[in-house]
């Protein structure tokens, strides 16, 4: 399907997103928890899809992995629980 409003604009993949690790310092309800990562950055991340289908909990205090978009540092997307 050709879609005319997309032409010029790059698509972000998942190879393109910045992996970051960090701790949950906060956990804010509905799968949200704010992580404080390795370079002193805050970013609010939400659970993925297979972490919420395969129920893994995450804790204050435990070490996350967070995808992080290049545009937007402040959020992103926690993907793995070490």
């Amino acid at each position: 399907m050709h879609r005319p409003w997309c032409l010029g604009r790059s698509i972000l993949s998942k190879d393109d997103l910045i992996q970051l690790e960090g701790v949950v310092s906060r956990v804010l309800g509905g799968g949200t928890m704010e992580i404080e990562c390795d370079n002193d950055i805050t970013v609010r991340g939400v659970l993925s899809g297979r972490m919420k289908k395969y129920r893994i909990k995450v804790m204050v205090g435990d070490k996350v992995q967070v995808s992080v978009s290049p545009y937007d540092t402040s959020h992103g997307l926690i993907t793995y629980r070490f």
